[in-house]
């Protein structure tokens, strides 16, 4: 079953990836406008996210911000089935406008390990392709659930001669490894993770488990962090990556300091563009001692 699952799931995303790219954000659009409109999940989800952290909106500005996420998370999914598809020098001629380059150039020529560091905002399929363009760093990712799906993906993001590792403790072992002796990764700094593994600091209007990771191989100046989105152009016609320096909050030796500068940074960009963002992602899982579940 689980073989026949994974046959139609990479059936799917080679379908969409044959398609017009109008007509592959128009399909994106499509579900998630449906996502919007009948009963799921997702949706759950996303309307519970969206009410917590920004509380100060009325019901009809929640409505309407919900269903301009869902439309974009729709689009999300069916680009990036072609970025996993696609080679990657195809995708790359999407990305239209580059901010910040000279952050990233600076963070490769400085000797250090640099991090470049995302959140699930915008595209990070394509980031994927214009950061591995730049430099062969190590991407580190939480594999998919379907093998099928897993295999193709680990072909795809190594088009450009990186690596990836999982979310294993062989994964993570292989980033720090690669940051110390002074090469390049990439994380997803946004997951939830294990209660060991992070501290509940702000992000928008509530407290949220965030990972020590990151901060940990910046404290003290270990690495160099550079926070790094691919966001979708309002006309649609591709991305604009933005880069920009890691806050100096991030090298603080006090775990807590470097976690909360690193949320502050990541909201910072999402409340720029909410409806970018996955808010279907059950972030806010795990809550404080005492205080009840969301999900």
């Amino acid at each position: 079953m689980e073989k026949l699952k994974g046959a139609i799931v990479v059936g799917s995303l080679r379908l969409f990836a044959r398609l017009p790219w109008r007509m592959v954000q128009g399909l994106g659009s499509m579900i998630g406008w449906l996502m919007w409109k009948l009963p799921n999940r997702s949706r759950d989800v996303a309307r519970i996210n969206l009410h917590k952290c920004f509380p100060e909106l009325s019901p009809a500005e929640l409505d309407a911000l919900l269903g301009r996420t869902l439309r974009e998370t729709g689009m999300t999914f069916t680009e990036s089935a072609c970025a996993w598809i696609w080679p990657a020098e195809k995708t790359l001629k999407l990305v239209r406008e580059v901010e910040g380059l000279d952050v990233l150039q600076a963070a490769l020529a400085s000797g250090k390990g640099v991090v470049g560091i995302t959140s699930h905002l915008g595209n990070w399929e394509v980031l994927n392709h214009f950061y591995c363009a730049q430099c062969k760093p190590i991407i580190f990712y939480r594999p998919p659930k379907l093998k099928a799906v897993d295999d193709l993906l680990r072909q795809q993001r190594v088009q450009l001669g990186n690596r990836v590792a999982p979310s294993t403790r062989e994964g993570i072992l292989s980033v720090i490894k690669e940051v110390r002796r002074g090469g390049a990764v990439g994380i997803p700094a946004d997951p939830e993770p294990s209660e060991g593994s992070g501290i509940f600091v702000p992000f928008f209007a509530t407290q949220a488990l965030t990972s020590k990771f990151v901060p940990g191989m910046l404290a003290g100046g270990k690495a160099v962090g550079v926070f790094l989105h691919a966001l979708r152009l309002e006309d649609g016609s591709g991305y604009k990556v933005v880069l920009e320096a890691a806050p100096e909050g991030m090298y603080s030796e006090d775990a807590e300091t470097g976690v909360a500068a690193m949320s502050a940074m990541i909201e910072k960009y999402v409340r720029a563009y909410p409806s970018q963002y996955m808010w279907t992602m059950k972030r806010f899982k795990k809550r404080p001692a005492g205080e009840k579940r969301w999900y």
